[in-house]
C-alpha cells in the first residue's frame, strides 16, 4: 500500500467515525467521546461443567452506539487460569475498551 492510499484510508476512517463520536488512533485504539452506559446486571445460567468460568458481558461500540454483548461461560484454557475482565477506561482522548484476557 502506498503512503498516499494509506493516508486516504486514514482520512476516510476518520471521516466515517467523526460523525459517530469515535476516533481511531495510530495505535489502533478506538476512542469514543460518549461515556459507556451502566453495566447490565445479568442472570447467569447454571455452570455447564467443571473448569468453566463466567465471562462478564460488556458494552461494545458498533460505530454509532453502544451495544450490549451478553456474558457467557467459557472453559479456562488451563488449570488455575484466571479471567481478567475487560473494561472501559478514559484518558484525555476519550473512552476506550481494554479487552478481557486470561491470566
Amino acid at each position: 500500500m502506498s503512503l498516499r492510499s494509506l493516508g486516504l484510508t486514514v482520512v476516510l476512517a476518520a471521516a466515517m467515525t467523526a460523525g459517530c463520536g469515535a476516533v481511531v488512533t495510530s495505535r489502533g485504539r478506538v476512542y469514543v467521546h460518549v461515556a459507556p452506559p451502566p453495566i447490565v446486571v445479568e442472570s447467569r445460567a447454571p455452570v455447564p461443567g467443571p473448569g468453566y468460568v463466567w465471562i462478564e458481558g460488556h458494552h461494545q461500540w458498533d460505530g454509532r452506539a453502544y451495544v450490549w454483548v451478553p456474558g457467557r461461560y467459557e472453559r479456562a484454557p488451563r488449570e488455575r487460569a484466571r479471567w481478567v475482565s475487560g473494561h472501559w477506561s478514559k484518558d484525555r482522548q476519550g473512552w476506550y475498551y481494554v479487552e478481557g484476557h486470561w491470566r
